[in-house]
């Protein structure tokens, strides 16, 4: 698919696919758009947002014109979302529109993982380091291709982290309805979701939570995650190790083919898990 295409405004793209659940409240303006946004467009569809949206920092976060690269740290990507609350966004771009969305979605998850980012960066300066080290990997892939798996059933948590998959999504698949939820979170993943692919595999990160979560609507729901999320995030040192791989076209109604009980059965996409230690 070349870039062109790619880069094409699709009007009412948060109705094609019911992975874009999350962000209908937040984009439901952009939704209605017979083309690209323009920034101040961006920008009042945050300032409508309530609670207003800031950074860890306490800045309004606003969008601005993405910038050429720069060695000023202060003016690098993290630095200058967390020191001043300017998010930097390109025109016409889905990765980054995605981006915005999320933000407006789980202000204070992103605004923890920005903070998160920004003091793994000014150490990393300090001590003269360009590796990005297991941290800002693990929140790295969350932020990029995250999943925030909401559960209220153990044996639907076993299924998940021990990849059985046949199990989880077809022969319990009553239960996961009523009992397991998939929010995506990454905005890579809303990306891709525009044009889903067999392979299109996101990065989980499980909540347990009581069943009468199921019985707020979507709104209370992400609320009520985005505040778990950005708890764990500011209590808990991630690894990728707490990310577990899942294969997102598995889950009831992502797919069209899902319907199937054979679609299941490719290996190739829904892998099993290796011989190493279970959770």
């Amino acid at each position: 698919m070349n870039r062109e295409h790619i880069d094409q405004w699709k009007p009412h793209f948060l109705d094609r696919s019911p992975m874009f659940e999350p962000l209908r409240q937040a984009g439901q303006l952009l939704n209605q758009l017979e083309q690209w946004p323009t920034p101040d467009q961006l920008n009042h569809l945050l300032s409508v947002q309530k609670p207003n949206i800031r950074t860890n920092t306490h800045h309004p976060l606003r969008f601005v014109t993405q910038t050429t690269s720069t060695s000023l740290f202060e003016q690098q990507y993290e630095p200058r979302t967390y020191l001043c609350g300017e998010l930097q966004t390109r025109a016409q771009n889905w990765h980054d529109l995605f981006n915005a969305l999320v933000w407006m979605t789980f202000p204070q998850s992103k605004a923890q993982l920005n903070a998160l980012h920004y003091h793994a960066l000014k150490i990393a300066e300090k001590q003269h380091r360009s590796a990005r080290g297991r941290l800002r990997d693990a929140i790295t892939l969350l932020d990029e291709s995250g999943i925030l798996v909401t559960s209220s059933h153990e044996d639907l948590t076993y299924l998940l982290k021990n990849f059985e998959w046949k199990k989880l999504f077809w022969e319990n698949r009553s239960d996961l309805l009523q009992h397991m939820k998939f929010f995506l979170f990454g905005h890579s993943l809303y990306e891709k979701a525009l044009s889903p692919y067999v392979g299109m595999t996101g990065k989980g990160l499980v909540f347990h939570i009581e069943p009468s979560f199921y019985q707020q609507d979507l709104h209370r729901q992400i609320v009520s995650l985005d505040n778990k999320l950005a708890n764990l995030l500011s209590t808990k040192s991630i690894t990728s190790t707490d990310l577990t791989p899942i294969p997102l076209l598995g889950y009831p109604d992502w797919s069209p083919d899902n319907s199937n009980s054979i679609y299941y059965d490719n290996s190739d996409y829904f892998r099993p898990r290796s011989s190493r230690k279970t959770t």
